[in-house]
């Protein structure tokens, strides 16, 4: 007998995508999180023409979850305390529009619930939160060496 699970995506930013991917991956419920491109509108991206800046794109991590085991909220729980929301394209030692931080909704009730986890993560800092709430667009997997970055190196030398 196999168990019937309920498969759901939600896609994020928060700078450089190996820590985000890492983080998801080993989160209970999550079934897979990939890295890879969204946001702008250059088609096929790869990693070189992301890093410069041009494409619109961001370094994004494409979540696959099981909603019986993890909610959409303590996704947006965990994506918030990943990063500095309230700095402008830039994480740590990466600088750039690809490192912004964003929620790319799939749904209308993902938006809503991302507009509401944003009001009330923004009680608990003294900065403004720039993360956009973004509907999400195409998903690009980037390239084979950047997947489960960390697991092959056991570092994450982003910037």
């Amino acid at each position: 007998m196999f168990s019937i699970t309920s498969m759901d995506k939600a896609i994020f930013a928060a700078g450089c995508f190996w820590h985000v991917e890492h983080t998801f991956n080993t989160t209970p419920g999550v079934i897979e999180a990939i890295s890879g491109y969204t946001g702008g509108k250059f088609k096929n991206p790869s990693y070189e023409d992301v890093c410069t800046g041009s494409t619109g794109h961001a370094e994004a991590v494409q979540v696959t979850f099981d909603s019986k085991k993890i909610s959409f909220e303590k996704l947006l729980d965990i994506f918030w305390k990943l990063h500095d929301p309230t700095t402008l394209d830039r994480q740590g030692p990466d600088i750039g529009s690809q490192y912004r931080s964003a929620i790319f909704f799939v749904s209308e009730k993902q938006k809503a619930l991302a507009e509401k986890s944003k009001q009330e993560y923004q009680k608990r800092l003294q900065k403004p939160i720039v993360t956009e709430i973004t509907k999400a667009s195409t998903f690009y997997p980037a390239e084979e060496y950047h997947q489960r970055y960390y697991e092959k190196h056991k570092v994450f030398k982003c910037g």
